[in-house]
């Protein structure tokens, strides 16, 4: 009988911590992995980089001496990324940037930020993930669409699964409610109590379900159906809101009304907020953010390590002479006008993998790709801390291994 190693995936933020493995060289074998899951483990076979400068073959402590030094000489430092980093990692950085005074923020900003400072500083209430599974009957996923970006989050705790509380079939116990512009793949698992909303008008569709709730006839969307929505709500025992990008960008700075939504929820029943993030550890970065500056996004060290609101990333981007990015690929992922500045400036790139931030970088230094090659902790998407083990040895340096030589070396 082949005996199983239990590993925490680090695929996604949910870092589901029952992957079986019968060993090291089987991960096509492995058990209860997602589709996501199972692509992040193939990557181990993806192109790896190497170390780098200018586009030429160096030595790991030749990248990392010559990295070391643009950001000596930078008077206007950016670190980005941290999503993808450890706890440690991330707190290796930040140390980094009180030292060299840096901007310093993350790819979750522009969204998920305002809402993990709402939710950290408990302007609206919020759950586990244990809590969901065993205690909800109603989930919402507004802007969300958990079963593309967290393919085993309705099986393990929000919509499938029995918890002490809910011991009967989902059909029976539980309803799944979706609000996005699209039939999304969550939103064919319930078609009744799917609501699409047309882009950028979540805030009507949130202020007719307020009208709703105070009795009132909405003026936005199906009249019968905003009731029956309604309805619904009124005799959820434990609802919870999963909020996502789609939600959360059209919202932008009507945040204010959302927390009035909750405020207005809570006096009828009990309803909770839980960020769907995208990135393992996006929760670990913005929590660590807060819990030193007050901040979950876009904070500037002065030189002498004070922390204070900064610019916006645009801004800081356009005005910087050196940018550290850790696990991401901004050139790839960020709005044209923004890839340029990054562009523009010298960039330093921390990752396993060959991408095209990586391909334009003045130095690039690999690192073992956390949960795989790297141990370490991480905040899962509702706050609990998970520690996980390495899958396999690396000659590569952790993340925080290089952060902390870099800094050594400033």
């Amino acid at each position: 009988m082949t005996e199983f190693d239990y590993k925490t995936c680090t695929g996604c933020s949910l870092l589901c911590e029952d992957i079986l493995f019968p060993d090291e060289d089987s991960i096509s074998h492995a058990k209860n992995l997602c589709r996501k899951g199972l692509a992040h483990y193939q990557a181990l076979f993806v192109e790896r980089t190497g170390p780098l400068i200018e586009g030429k073959e160096a030595s790991i402590d030749q990248a990392i001496e010559k990295g070391a030094e643009i950001l000596r000489n930078a008077s206007a430092p950016v670190i980005y990324g941290w999503s993808n980093c450890t706890l440690e990692a991330q707190m290796a950085g930040l140390a980094l940037a009180e030292k060299i005074g840096a901007f310093v923020d993350d790819p979750s900003s522009h969204c998920e930020g305002r809402l993990m400072e709402m939710l950290l500083s408990g302007r609206i209430p919020s759950c586990t993930l244990d809590d969901v599974r065993h205690f909800a009957d109603t989930a919402i996923f507004w802007g969300s669409d958990p079963s593309s970006t967290q393919p085993r989050h309705l099986s393990r705790f929000s919509y499938f699964p029995r918890g002490s509380k809910r011991q009967k079939s989902y059909e029976e116990e539980r309803t799944c409610i979706v609000v996005d512009v699209r039939e999304s793949s969550t939103a064919k698992l319930c078609p009744t109590t799917t609501y699409r909303v047309p882009p950028g008008e979540d805030l009507q569709f949130l202020e007719a379900l307020l009208a709703v709730l105070d009795g009132k006839i909405p003026k936005f969307g199906d009249k019968k159906r905003m009731i029956e929505l309604g309805s619904i709500i009124k005799k959820t025992e434990y609802g919870v809101i999963f909020p996502g990008p789609g939600m959360l960008i059209s919202l932008q700075d009507k945040m204010d009304r959302f927390e009035d939504l909750l405020r207005r929820l809570n006096e009828i029943t009990t309803f909770k907020v839980l960020p769907v993030t995208e990135q393992y550890n996006s929760r670990g970065f913005g929590q660590l953010l807060f819990e030193r500056t007050g901040r979950t996004k876009a904070v500037k060290f002065s030189p002498s390590g004070e922390a204070a609101a900064g610019p916006t990333l645009v801004e800081a981007a356009k005005e910087a002479d050196a940018i550290l990015v850790l696990g991401a690929d901004p050139l790839l992922d960020l709005p044209a006008g923004l890839a340029r500045a990054f562009a523009a400036a010298p960039l330093i790139v921390i990752d396993p993998r060959r991408s095209l931030t990586a391909d334009l970088a003045q130095v690039v230094i690999p690192a073992a790709i956390s949960g795989l090659e790297g141990g370490g902790t991480a905040l899962r998407t509702d706050g609990v801390k998970i520690s996980f083990e390495p899958l396999m040895k690396s000659e590569q340096p952790t993340d925080e291994q290089i952060l902390t030589r870099i800094m050594e070396a400033i």
